[in-house]
C-alpha cells in the first residue's frame, strides 16, 4: 500500500478509535458500564501495568495475560459476569498484565517487550515470598503470549490455562487465518500505533458471520432472557472501546504468527531464543470453544501435541447471550456453571501435587 495512503488510513481509523469510544461512553452511561473489583497497580513500565486484586492465598497465584486488543474489563464487566470474581472466590490470589494504549512514543512495542513484561509480572509476584510462582492464565492473542513466554521460561510458571487461544496458524485450517492474512498488509510500520477499529474492521472483512450475523442472532436469541441480553449489551459497550496498538505488535503477530506460523512451526525467535511447542513443557490446560471460528481446535491441536507435556483440552459448546462466540468463556454463564469449575478444579489438583521438574 502506497505509503501517504496507509497514513491516510491509519488516521481516519484513530478518528474512529475516538469517536467509538464516545459511542462506548454514551451506551455506558445507560448502566452499561464496567464495574471492575478493586485492584491496586504494584509494578509497570513504558506499556504496561500490573493489577493486583488481592486474595486468600498468595501460594496460589494467578498471572492473568489479557490481550492487547481492547481493555482488560472483559474479564471483569460485572459482579454476575467476571473471571476474575469467580477466581477470587475460590481462594486464588489475582493479578493481571495490562497493556497500556500505544502512543508515538511507545507504538515499536513488540513481541520481546511482552515477554520482558511478562518476567518483570512474574519477578514482582514470585519476591512476595517463598512458594509463590503463579500459574498463567490468558485469552485470545493474551493467551497466545502467556503460551509463548511459557516456552520461553517454563521454569518461572508453574502451569499454563489457554482460554481461546490460537497457537496454530495453519493455511486453509481456518477461514479466519486465511482471510485475515489477505488482508492486512504486510508493510505494518513498526514505529506508529495501530488503531484498534481497523484490526476491528479487518476482523470483521475476515469473518462476518463471526463478528456481524452471529452477534444479531444473539441478540434476537437474548431478548426474552433478561440476564442474557444485559450480558450481550455489556459485551457491545466493551467492544465500542477501541484503543491504539503498538505498531511492531501487530506486524509480528500478523506476519510472524498468522502469515508464517513460526510458533506452531518452532520457528518463532523471541528475545533471541527460538521457541514452539517442544519448549512449553509444564502443565497445560486449554478451552475451546467449538462454535469459535477465530480459536478453533485446528488453531490449538497441532501445537499442543507437540508439546512434551500432557495438555488436557476442554471443549467447550458455546452458548447464547455472550455476544461473541470468541468471549463465551469468560462471560457466558453455561461457562461459569460448568467450564470455570472444571479449570480451577484442575489448578488446585496442581497447588496440591508437588511440583514437577521442568523438562
Amino acid at each position: 500500500m502506497d505509503t501517504a495512503l496507509a497514513a491516510y488510513c491509519r488516521a481516519q481509523f484513530g478518528i474512529t478509535d475516538v469517536w467509538r469510544r464516545a459511542q462506548g461512553a454514551a451506551v455506558g452511561a445507560l448502566g452499561l458500564d464496567p464495574n471492575e473489583c478493586p485492584y491496586q497497580v504494584i509494578a509497570s513500565g513504558p506499556h504496561w501495568r500490573l493489577r493486583d486484586y488481592g486474595g486468600h492465598d498468595t501460594a496460589r497465584s494467578l498471572l492473568i495475560i489479557a490481550a492487547p486488543i481492547k481493555r482488560p474489563y472483559i474479564w471483569d464487566l460485572a459482579p454476575s459476569t467476571s473471571a476474575i470474581r469467580h477466581c477470587l472466590r475460590d481462594g486464588l490470589h489475582v493479578h493481571l498484565l495490562e497493556w497500556m494504549p500505544a502512543s508515538l512514543g511507545s507504538g515499536n512495542a513488540g513481541l520481546d517487550d511482552c515477554a520482558d513484561a511478562t518476567s518483570e509480572c512474574i519477578a514482582t509476584i514470585s519476591g512476595k515470598g517463598p512458594s509463590t510462582k503463579p500459574f498463567l492464565m490468558g485469552h485470545s492473542l493474551g493467551g497466545t503470549l502467556a503460551a509463548i513466554f511459557t516456552a520461553l521460561a517454563p521454569a518461572s510458571v508453574r502451569g499454563l490455562v489457554l482460554l481461546s487461544a490460537p497457537l496454530c496458524f495453519q493455511p486453509q485450517e481456518s477461514d479466519f487465518r486465511d482471510a485475515l492474512v489477505s488482508l492486512v498488509p504486510s508493510d505494518i510500520p513498526d514505529t506508529e500505533p495501530f488503531p484498534g477499529s481497523l484490526l476491528s474492521h479487518m476482523s470483521a472483512l475476515a469473518s462476518p458471520s463471526t463478528f456481524i450475523w452471529s452477534r444479531l442472532m444473539d441478540a434476537a436469541l437474548s431478548v426474552a432472557d433478561q440476564r442474557a441480553m444485559d450480558t450481550h449489551a455489556r459485551v457491545e459497550r466493551w467492544a465500542l472501546d477501541e484503543v491504539p496498538l503498538p505498531g511492531k505488535l501487530v506486524h509480528q503477530i500478523i506476519d510472524w504468527l498468522y502469515r508464517e506460523n513460526r510458533l506452531c512451526r518452532g520457528a518463532l525467535s523471541v528475545n533471541e531464543t527460538l521457541i514452539g511447542p517442544s519448549r512449553l513443557s509444564v502443565p497445560t490446560l486449554a478451552v475451546v470453544n467449538m462454535a469459535d471460528e477465530v480459536a478453533p481446535l485446528a488453531s490449538v491441536k497441532p501445537f499442543t501435541d507437540g508439546m512434551p507435556t500432557t495438555v488436557r483440552i476442554i471443549e467447550y459448546p458455546g452458548e447464547i447471550g455472550v455476544g461473541l462466540q470468541h468471549l463465551g468463556i469468560l462471560v457466558g454463564r453455561e461457562a461459569h456453571a460448568k467450564v470455570w469449575p472444571e479449570i480451577i478444579s484442575w489448578l488446585n489438583s496442581l497447588s496440591r501435587a508437588k511440583a514437577a521438574p521442568t523438562r
